[in-house]
């Protein structure tokens, strides 16, 4: 996948609703499973890390800020 399609990608992480992480998340997960391409696997899988990592920074930021 080239540069620009990972600059949407680290884009849309940063824009989209907590909501619209989880759904998209567990759509790649789908994906994941039909995929038998191990390049494609490898970036799809490194999608759902950066899901993930976004999707915790969103937890400890909101559990940092009700306890402020």
């Amino acid at each position: 996948m080239n540069k620009d399609f990972w600059k949407i990608v680290f884009t849309w992480l940063e824009t989209a609703s907590l909501e619209e992480l989880h759904h998209k998340r567990n759509l790649v997960q789908q994906m994941l499973g039909q995929i038998h391409d191990r390049g494609l696997k490898s970036d799809i899988r490194r999608i759902l890390r950066f899901m993930d990592e976004e999707i915790l920074a969103r937890a400890e930021l909101s559990k940092l800020l009700s306890v402020a």
